[in-house]
């Protein structure tokens, strides 16, 4: 278990094998992943993974859920816990004992136990990264800015299939909500 001094958390979401695709430089990404997570560990800040996958035959999606209907009807990267795409890129990979919450909508929130695992944190302060920002991202700091927690956004450890949406996030709709910053920026200053 990873001990810490801090109340910040790093969130790598859906940083997937098959997601990598949706990335425009998906080695650049890489890169900038590397950078926030030993930055992070380098000053004892938890980094905690988040990652979508479903059972076999996918009980946990309703046919009413219209995202996730059509993610898997078009063989997008709608993956299982057990597939090969689901795995988390070595280059980033999580070290022993830091953790991997399976989640099951957008959200890093739903459908898994990460408020459990923020919680033993005591986390107060949250990192974001993660594919795609228009997703996970935008989920997640929605939903933790109505669970009053403060948010940094790494905007070059985010990347959306659309980069013009990426941009509009980052630039006109995060900063309402959460710091935004490079991971060099945010590496710096800690």
């Amino acid at each position: 278990m990873t001990s810490t001094n801090s109340s910040t958390v790093l969130l790598v979401m859906d940083i997937q094998e098959r997601a990598m695709s949706i990335a425009s430089d998906s080695h650049q990404l890489t890169a900038n992943l590397q950078t926030a997570i030993a930055a992070a560990r380098a000053k004892g800040i938890p980094v905690v993974y988040a990652v979508l996958g479903f059972r076999e035959g996918y009980p946990e999606v309703h046919p009413e859920n219209k995202m996730f209907q059509q993610l898997f009807r078009s063989g997008g990267w709608f993956v299982l816990e057990k597939d090969e795409g689901a795995a988390i890129p070595a280059a980033v990979a999580p070290l022993p004992g830091e953790i991997v919450v399976n989640k099951k909508r957008v959200s890093a929130f739903a459908g898994c136990d990460l408020e459990l695992v923020l919680g033993r944190y005591r986390a107060e302060q949250l990192v974001l990264t993660g594919l795609s920002t228009s997703g996970v991202v935008l989920s997640t700091l929605r939903e933790a800015a109505d669970k009053d927690y403060e948010i940094t956004v790494l905007s070059d450890c985010c990347a959306d299939r659309d980069p013009e949406t990426h941009d509009f996030l980052v630039k006109k709709i995060f900063p309402r909500q959460a710091t935004v910053k490079t991971a060099g920026e945010w590496a710096a200053a800690l």
